[in-house]
């Protein structure tokens, strides 16, 4: 599989091919997104069957099948569901911070691979709970993966893509989010249906599918010619990894234009000060800006909750998590053109 290609960048022209070995490497690498739409997909759903409401948050449980004089909006009313929700999203919060000194430091491979082995961690201990701590700390571990695997992932494809298609290799990472959604809706709606009440656990473990695909494909994947370069100052061998992804020996502009940027990023001494310098301002709000509303405007949260906002208007378990297939069907196509930021 090779499809060639040229850039032009400053009157000097990129050679290459886009090489199986940069399509498989890619591949494995965008099981990062997937693993984050899959959880964007499973908390709503199993929040909203019965018999994982039953086990882990009675008083919801009770509310939802006995008491009558409360709105359907008051049923769902509780701090730690909400904790149990949240819990992964504040520590990838957390662990992003963390994961952009360890890409710089250690590489985009190990990072990665930390990303998967948390995830895989985390959705073994929700699989296997018995308690809501087990819970929270699964969903906690989930929270540490997805921050490392969103950090790494896309700076990942963007460097081993080659310039041209950059753009469309990163689209596919989007598109990943949008699958692993609907993957983890299809999953909610298949094992609801199972009357012994254990589906739930169904739900959570099969994050580790994605997660196993990742931390076994990490520990083969290769390390960019960037980060070579940046790292470990190794011309040699990013030269010869940088033929390697191209498919081609006439490699030499690029690698020159590889090397000239990681001198000068080596130059700037606070790349914070400098991003908001005036020639820059206009990049930088745009990539405030575009995330900050595309949030403020709630998707998420309705993103999140699909299935309980569902049941609060009258939907059954069954039919409303029917529904979220659909809206994961309609996401992911939304996701695929790019309209999703984050």
């Amino acid at each position: 599989m090779a499809v060639g290609f040229a850039v032009r960048t400053e009157g000097r022209q990129y050679n290459g091919k886009i090489t199986s070995f940069v399509v498989l490497s890619c591949m494995v690498a965008a099981m990062g997104g997937v693993i984050f739409g899959y959880d964007i997909g499973v908390s709503g759903g199993v929040t909203s069957m019965g018999s994982f409401l039953k086990r882990f948050f009675p008083e919801v449980y009770r509310r939802m099948k006995e008491d009558t004089k409360i709105s359907n909006y008051c049923k769902f009313d509780s701090q730690l569901l909400t904790l149990f929700t949240s819990s992964l999203y504040l520590a990838g919060l957390i662990a992003s911070f963390f994961a952009s000194s360890v890409t710089g430091a250690y590489g985009r491979r190990p990072t990665i691979l930390v990303g998967g082995a948390a995830f895989l961690a985390g959705a073994a201990l929700n699989g296997a709970a018995v308690s809501i701590y087990m819970l929270i700390l699964g969903r906690v571990l989930l929270g540490v993966g997805v921050g490392f695997a969103n950090q790494s992932v896309p700076l990942y494809l963007s460097e081993m893509a080659p310039s041209k298609y950059r753009g469309a290799f990163n689209n596919g990472f989007q598109f990943s989010i949008g699958i692993g959604a609907l993957a983890a809706n299809l999953i909610n709606y298949g094992v609801q249906k199972i009357k012994a009440g254990w589906g739930w656990r169904i739900s959570l473990a099969m994050a580790a599918v994605p997660a196993s695909a990742l931390t076994l494909g990490a520990i083969f994947l290769p390390e960019t010619p960037n980060s070579l370069i940046q790292r470990e100052n190794n011309h040699e061998k990013a030269k010869n990894m940088l033929q390697k992804v191209r498919g081609t020996h006439d490699v030499q502009a690029e690698f020159d234009d590889l090397i000239k940027a990681s001198e000068v990023s080596r130059t700037i001494k606070s790349p914070f000060k400098k991003i908001v310098q005036r020639k820059y301002r206009p990049q930088f709000v745009m990539a405030v800006a575009i995330p900050f509303f595309q949030q403020v405007t709630g998707i998420n949260v309705i993103a999140f909750y699909a299935p309980i906002l569902f049941r609060t208007i009258g939907f059954g378990e069954s039919a409303s998590l029917m529904s979220n297939v659909l809206t994961g069907l309609v996401d992911s196509r939304r996701r695929t053109y790019g309209c999703e930021t984050r």
